[in-house]
């Protein structure tokens, strides 16, 4: 069963994409011949007992699982009861088994600040894998305490997905992460579905997850809660679907920032739905740097429900509040606010402050009812250089009208 549901995964991603991904030349009946063969990280010398290194063991593991020959499917297995200790780890492929799966029931945890050897970058990295699925029980601990004192270039990101096509990600929660939780970046048909991800609320630059240079990405029925963005789409970020997420504490679903340093940057085709924000800095979220090229369009937010989230629906065009004399921005246009309702600690609840250069186009504002919490303040919106329309919308948008 849990090879049909995979199965099934990957050709739903490939119908929504309008694409193949190679299930035209599968022989279904010789993978049923074959079955699905398991490796177990205990028979390759780990220990599991949180103190011992068991890196040498995992990679060995995933050596043999990678170039094994027998099956279409080959399961690395870590088993539950145990606590493995890893060192930064690049688990490569391209792999010769077709359905690569780790199983994850037991606990990994990263080495604490003091212990990591040169740089850090990454923690535990999975590259060039096609149809890798990852999924448990378990936790991948960062033990992100320690770091997050540092300045933010000098942490890691816990878990990396680089490179990969009709991938699954499913079922682990992922705590503490000492910088992201898990960045996904050059990958295509991609779900993230039924995770936890969870960090303090004064945890530093610890996003839940972060996109870039993807395309096909569905992130759904999770729970994410940390010290900054529960999603960020960064450069290169298009067919992006965010569904049925709690998000919060956090600074909510962010796309960018884009355009910083005058880069050029683009985001396109992201629709997020059924989202709930709960005690969060934001809402949802487009944020540009002066200065910047490139555009974010194509874009949704759809069936939100709000709890004191601070700011709710935002575009900002002057991110840091720089307002600097360059005369560029990012291009925001084919937006849609839609069916957002609930409450807010701030009395501006809708914030539309784009650029004077490039305004904001074809903005919509749609069904739309948020109230303020703030003692004495009835809530109010604000809007500069933004062109769209409004409908059914409190507070009233009134440069839209």
């Amino acid at each position: 069963m849990e090879l049909i549901r995979i199965i099934w995964v990957m050709c739903l991603l490939s119908i929504a994409q309008g694409r193949e991904i190679g299930f035209s030349r599968f022989d279904f009946k010789k993978l049923s011949a074959n079955g699905n063969s398991n490796l177990n990280v205990m028979n390759f010398g780990a220990v599991g007992n949180g103190i011992v290194d068991d890196s040498k063991a995992f990679l060995n593991a995933w050596t043999q699982m990678c170039n094994g020959t027998t099956g279409h499917m080959t399961t690395l297995i870590v088993p539950q009861g145990r606590t493995f200790l890893l060192s930064p780890t690049i688990f490569n492929g391209p792999c010769r088994v077709t359905y690569p799966v780790v199983q994850v029931d037991g606990k990994i945890i990263a080495p604490v600040k003091g212990a990591w050897n040169g740089k850090p970058d990454r923690w535990i990295s999975f590259t060039n894998v096609y149809r890798l699925t990852i999924k448990g029980s378990g936790q991948i601990d960062g033990q992100g305490s320690t770091w997050w004192d540092r300045p933010d270039e000098m942490r890691p990101t816990a878990l990396t997905l680089g490179y990969c096509m009709g991938c699954l990600l499913r079922g682990l929660t992922h705590l503490n992460s000492p910088r992201n939780h898990i960045s996904i970046f050059g990958c295509r048909e991609l779900v993230v579905s039924h995770v936890n991800i969870i960090a303090p609320e004064n945890s530093y630059n610890t996003d839940g997850i972060d996109i870039s240079r993807s395309k096909g990405i569905r992130v759904q029925d999770s729970f994410i809660g940390t010290g900054d963005d529960c999603v960020a789409l960064g450069d290169g970020s298009k067919y992006i679907n965010i569904t049925n997420v709690h998000c919060g504490p956090g600074h909510g679903v962010s796309i960018g920032s884009l355009g910083a340093n005058g880069s050029e940057q683009r985001v396109e085709h992201v629709h997020v739905r059924n989202v709930h924000f709960n005690g969060t800095m934001n809402g949802a979220r487009i944020k540009t740097w002066e200065g910047g090229k490139g555009y974010a369009k194509r874009i949704s937010f759809d069936g939100i429900t709000l709890e004191n989230v601070y700011n709710p629906v935002i575009i900002d065009q002057h991110y840091f509040n720089k307002r600097s004399s360059q005369r560029s921005a990012v291009q925001i246009s084919d937006v849609v606010f839609r069916g957002i309702r609930g409450t807010s600690t701030n009395a501006v609840v809708i914030n539309l402050n784009c650029s004077e250069v490039i305004p904001c186009t074809n903005i919509v504002l749609d069904n739309i009812g948020i109230r303020s919490t703030k003692r004495g303040a009835m809530a109010s919106s604000y809007c500069a250089h933004v062109h769209g329309a409004v409908s059914k919308t409190s507070p009233n948008v009134p440069c839209l009208l």
